[in-house]
């Protein structure tokens, strides 16, 4: 498959063919980052293609889309506690600087992340590791992909 869903990341959710996608969710799309570095690294994407910032959607859907975001951050702290002892805690961030749609980020945070970075905001780890091909998506990252979908069923049906 091409990376032409990466230009169109919501519109290729809708249409079946985002394969970064782990589980519709009521008002978004959990999918886990194209960046590893931080094993479990996920983004709810919205299911609204025109919503640019959280306030673009009607008071409802805002509520479900932080709903969503709440569950897949619960999701990602259990499937990482599970995989690494070493995990921490999750960071939920939306933000929206560089892509000009609404998105949330649920970071993982590690106890074996660099002394100078472990409490500091993930976007201040160097470029290389958003770059590098090592950290980059791939098979080997299946385990954790799983293990967030498992859970977001298990938050699913305990609902």
């Amino acid at each position: 498959m091409s990376d032409d869903w990466r230009t169109d990341r919501i519109g290729s959710a809708l249409r079946g063919e985002n394969p970064a996608v782990l589980r519709r969710l009521e008002a978004g799309f959990a999918v886990i980052g194209d960046v590893q570095f931080l094993p479990g690294y996920s983004v709810l994407l919205t299911d609204d293609p025109g919503a640019r910032r959280l306030s673009d959607l009607p008071r409802r859907r805002r509520s479900a889309y932080l709903a969503d975001m709440d569950r897949l951050g619960e999701a990602v702290e259990r499937a990482c506690r599970r995989i690494d002892p070493a995990f921490r805690r999750v960071n939920l961030e939306i933000l929206g600087n560089t892509d000009g749609f609404l998105h949330a980020h649920v970071w993982p945070r590690y106890e074996w992340e660099p002394a100078d970075l472990v409490r500091m905001p993930v976007w201040l780890y160097p470029r290389e590791r958003w770059t590098d091909e090592r950290f980059a998506l791939k098979p080997r990252h299946d385990v954790v992909r799983e293990a967030i979908g498992e859970e977001l069923d298990l938050l699913a049906t305990a609902e």
